[in-house]
């Protein structure tokens, strides 16, 4: 079964999506403590921000972890009409120095887009549910893991998924794993990040055009999963300002 995540205050397809005057946060709703508690029951009644430090110092175990996944046994897309429940995917050995304990994915989400037909490729991407049900308020609750796991191999339960954008979501993901410093948040800091991105795209604003649609797909999604971390908004404001400003800077 898709489940879909709702985003009915947007009405814009991903290929058409043009970034609005201002991103509009969505009013905040807490996550959902049922699907917490489905991806981590010792952690169903602890507070959510203090969660989300926890899951914040444990990234690079998590980004580790999903390396070692064999690219072979792990499709970039499958047709809609061709999910399995789960995948069964071998590890490699972590390279020298890589962190340790690693923290494997425990599912694979597939996304796709609202209405899509059955024969339309779902992206695929391994993730850690407590990762999403920590941090997205309207993320429907994850499958049961297996109980057991082969030390040689992890099986990711698929749980298929809507989004106004499944594109955006590889960058989002990444993005629920960093936070920027507040220090990229001043003016001067703007204009340098606008002035070197309109140098790197030679002033064309149509590639420019294209960066601030990424950036609305983003919005996009963030809407529709319920996603209110202050700091995340915070950087997607600020990818929304150097863009703009490129954009400025190139039409002059």
């Amino acid at each position: 079964m898709m489940h879909l995540i709702s985003a009915d205050r947007i009405s814009l397809r991903p290929s058409r999506c043009r970034a609005p005057r201002k991103l509009d946060r969505p009013q905040f709703t807490d996550i959902s403590r049922d699907t917490l508690a489905a991806a981590a029951p010792e952690l169903a009644t602890v507070p959510a921000e203090f969660i989300r430090q926890g899951l914040r110092a444990k990234a690079p175990q998590m980004q580790a972890g999903i390396a070692v996944l064999a690219p072979s046994h792990l499709p970039p897309s499958i047709p809609r009409s061709h999910l399995p429940q789960a995948l069964t995917i071998p590890l490699h050995a972590p390279p020298p120095g890589a962190p340790s304990p690693l923290s494997y994915p425990t599912h694979a989400l597939a996304i796709g887009s609202k209405g899509a037909k059955d024969s339309a490729p779902q992206l695929v991407f391994p993730v850690h549910a407590v990762v999403l049900a920590a941090h997205c308020a309207n993320v429907p609750r994850f499958p049961a893991p297996p109980h057991s796991r082969a030390s040689a191999s992890v099986t990711l339960p698929i749980l298929p998924l809507s989004l106004p954008s499944p594109q955006a979501f590889s960058i989002l993901h990444a993005f629920i794993n960093a936070h920027l410093a507040a220090a990229l948040a001043s003016g001067s800091t703007r204009h340098q990040l606008g002035a070197h991105l309109c140098a790197a795209s030679s002033g064309n604003l149509s590639t420019l055009m294209t960066h601030a649609a990424h950036v609305c797909e983003l919005w996009q999604d963030m809407v529709a999963l319920g996603l209110y971390d202050p700091t995340q908004w915070d950087a997607l404001d600020l990818a929304r300002e150097v863009v703009l400003g490129a954009m400025n800077l190139a039409a002059h």
